[in-house]
């Protein structure tokens, strides 16, 4: 039953990370083929923007190794956007060397996450960074930055919300054309997230330009959804299936299930483009890929109504 509430916004887009962020942290090798497979099938459940992989070392993340092979299968999807990550220069010339027009770098807010994750400090991070982006911009791409911790962090605890404003003035200044706030270990909670979207307000970061990524651990992400939402958030990351953690926080267990969301968002009204009951067959078979039940509520919900 569709029940809208007041003052939310008609439409969201939703940032599907499940072929990157969902997937990178598989101990098994997924065979690049199911990776396209399931790109596809995103598509046709009509996510119209999937980040498809990242141009890291394989070293780093054994499991997007095959970047350079997978890209190329999934690109001319049409009417699709399909963003990689590149942690430095190196990942950027791979990455457009293959045509990619959607890149995203990874930042972090605080400095335990950025040295156990980028190896540097804050700044040293976003220095690395600055060139990426200028060049990612002269070669006509859109550039999101993650900022990860934004809300707590495993060795520092609470993270407080002016270092996470400062790192995305950082990323603004520099370029990106939009921001990602990362809840990397799911500890926020509804007020946090509107305290600090509030304090991003006062620092001049248009709300158009952020987009939100909570991850589940304590079964807040959808509150924080909502809470993000009423303050005017229109893009939200999520992962089909609920795939995913984050390899370097161990406490993290994973993403928003894209299902659930939307599950949530047609209840209000709100608009996604989203067929929930083709990606809830995509999630379906990619936990049989992955020889797993999915830990999406809403997957579970509707796969078991079917049967």
């Amino acid at each position: 039953m569709v029940v809208p509430a007041a003052d939310l916004p008609d439409r969201v887009r939703i940032y599907e990370v499940g072929a990157r962020d969902g997937l990178q942290n598989e101990k098994g090798a997924v065979p690049t083929e199911v990776k396209a497979e399931f790109i596809r099938r995103l598509a046709d459940a009509g996510l119209t923007t999937i980040e498809a992989t990242s141009f890291v070392h394989p070293k780093w993340v054994p499991q997007l190794a095959d970047a350079e092979e997978l890209f190329p299968r999934v690109r001319d999807l049409p009417g699709t956007e399909l963003p990689v990550l590149v942690p430095n220069q190196r990942g950027l010339d791979r990455a457009l060397a293959l045509g990619a027009d959607r890149i995203a770098v990874f930042a972090s807010a605080t400095e335990s996450f950025a040295k156990a994750n980028l190896n540097r400090t804050v700044d040293e991070s976003l220095a690395v960074f600055e060139p990426v982006v200028r060049q990612a911009k002269d070669a006509g791409a859109r550039v999101r930055g993650y900022v990860s911790m934004c809300f707590g962090d495993p060795w520092e605890g609470a993270v407080p919300p002016h270092q996470v404003a400062r790192v995305c003035t950082a990323l603004r200044n520099m370029g990106c054309d939009e921001l990602s706030l990362g809840d990397t270990i799911g500890v926020a909670t509804p007020g946090h997230v509107r305290g600090l979207l509030n304090l991003l307000d006062e620092e001049g970061v248009p709300t158009d330009e952020i987009g939100v990524h909570f991850h589940d651990t304590y079964g807040q992400a959808l509150a924080n959804t909502y809470a993000a939402l009423e303050h005017g958030v229109t893009t939200v990351d999520a992962s089909a299936g609920g795939l995913g953690g984050c390899p370097y926080a161990r406490s993290a267990t994973g993403n928003l299930a894209t299902e659930d969301l939307v599950w949530m968002l047609h209840g209000l009204g709100i608009e996604t483009g989203v067929d929930l009951d083709r990606l809830t067959a995509t999630s379906v078979w990619m936990a049989a890929h992955l020889d797993r039940p999915s830990p999406s509520r809403t997957v579970r919900a509707l796969s078991h109504k079917d049967q």
